[in-house]
């Protein structure tokens, strides 16, 4: 059992047989009261995120976990398959597990995949990643006075805006928490 007092981000527990990860915590003391622990947790099953408050003296169930770097090889229907690139040992996860991160992978990618008992529960994205344009229209010269954007195919498939300098076979990274562009890779 750990305090809630101890619960930061990134520290993982279980509530009713459920494993959660904190994303944001808060203390909170006001007046005569006792504290209070306010956090924002993601459900690893279900990836549903809210927020509980907890009384300063409660205590919740510890679970261990461990982070392995793994690879991204190919999706077959609703499952996405990773390999351990140490021991080439084969992971499938469902569609449900990934939420909307599938539509950034690409074949090859390392992410960070959370297990639980040997049970993998998420998968942490790199902050940026990158890709190759497969198609994207012409930019039209001089349109540049302004933050103009177009339409541009990825090698996965996802479509996003970009600057229209951008042409087809080149590469940009792409931020995977919103989705934009960041920059031409050089």
């Amino acid at each position: 059992m750990i305090s809630v007092t101890g619960l930061r981000a990134g520290t993982t527990f279980q509530i009713d047989s459920q494993p959660y990860v904190v994303l944001k915590y808060e203390h909170t003391k006001m007046g005569r009261g006792t504290a209070n622990i306010k956090v924002k947790i993601k459900n690893l099953k279900s990836n549903t995120v809210l927020e509980k408050t907890f009384v300063s003296g409660a205590q919740v169930q510890e679970i261990s976990t461990t982070k392995r770097k793994l690879q991204y090889l190919y999706q077959q229907g609703d499952n996405f398959c990773f390999m351990d690139p140490k021991n080439f040992e084969q992971f499938s996860l469902k569609k449900e597990v990934l939420g909307d991160q599938p539509e950034f992978l690409a074949e090859g990618t390392l992410v960070d995949v959370l297990f639980c008992e040997d049970v993998p529960l998420s998968i942490d994205l790199p902050p940026k990643l990158e890709f190759t344009v497969v198609e994207t229209g012409p930019g039209v010269k001089g349109n540049s006075a302004t933050n103009i954007f177009k339409p541009a195919t990825l090698q996965n498939g996802l479509i996003i805006k970009v600057p229209l300098f951008v042409k087809s076979g080149e590469r940009i990274m792409v931020d995977t928490r919103t989705g934009e562009y960041i920059e031409r890779v050089k």
